[in-house]
């Protein structure tokens, strides 16, 4: 004979409910903080690394390594690093006047707010009005990129620079441009808020903030062009005069190799 179910006794086990101590209150607070800022922890030791090239008794570059060590692509390892930027800009520039407001938890958060490569000021205000946007929470990247998007939409600057103008690349906070201050490109494709360019060894694509027009004549970009053109066939070929092609990146240096490079 089978029990009723409707009549079955259930049994629950009361559950005592401690209130924590302010000790333990503020150990929990504590954790809770070690537990959200891993990400900005880990960017920070990833800047360490790169910026004192601890790795190179190792590897030969800290994208080898990153990939290697922690299984972090380039982008990933390099988004750490810039999320860790723009939360130390945010803990700068937030208002603190009484306010509380919420700070990232990960790095996807900032994702959109790190490429866009605005200023820390600006970074503090986008973040301020997606915790808005999310009800006084934390914010999701979507959120994040919408705020970032409205942004560079009201402050929008038309670009400057033309196909076949020279510039010199500003490296600024780009790791693309590590190395390469003061050294000069072709602009060969314009876009709405960045350049594609033409260096020595390679094409590179980058903000505008990043460029600076030396603002030559007609001929003299039509040299530099096929200067650069040449430079890039010494930099191909198996065993280039080295001493030619270093020479030849950065502007000051140009005018003594020229000739040499165009025979």
């Amino acid at each position: 004979m089978h029990e009723n179910p409707a009549s079955a006794t259930i049994t629950v086990t009361a559950v005592e409910v401690r209130e924590l101590t302010d000790q333990e209150q503020s150990l929990r607070l504590q954790l809770e903080r070690q537990v959200e800022r891993a990400f900005l922890s880990a960017g920070q030791a990833l800047m360490e690394l790169r910026d004192r090239r601890l790795y190179r008794s190792t590897h030969r570059t800290f994208e080898e390594y990153c990939r290697e060590r922690f299984g972090y692509s380039r982008d990933a390892a390099y988004l750490k690093i810039s999320a860790t930027v723009v939360y130390e800009n945010l803990q700068k520039f937030l208002p603190t006047n009484g306010q509380e407001i919420p700070m990232p938890t990960n790095e996807r958060q900032l994702r959109f707010l790190a490429k866009a490569e605005l200023e820390p000021a600006v970074q503090a205000d986008v973040w301020q009005q997606a915790v808005e946007q999310a009800g006084n929470k934390i914010p999701s990247g979507r959120i994040v990129k919408d705020v970032v998007d409205r942004i560079r939409e009201s402050t929008k600057v038309p670009n400057p620079y033309h196909i076949g103008e020279i510039c010199i690349l500003l490296p600024k906070d780009n790791p693309d441009l590590r190395g390469k201050a003061g050294y000069w490109c072709v602009v060969s494709h314009v876009g709405e808020y960045s350049c594609t360019l033409q260096t020595w060894d390679g094409d590179y694509t980058v903000k505008i903030e990043h460029l600076k027009s030396l603002e030559l004549l007609d001929e003299d970009c039509f040299f530099m062009q096929r200067l650069c053109v040449r430079l890039q066939q010494l930099h191909q070929v198996a065993s280039p005069d080295s001493s030619v092609v270093c020479d030849g990146r950065k502007l000051g240096n140009i005018s003594t190799h020229s000739k040499l490079i165009f025979t």
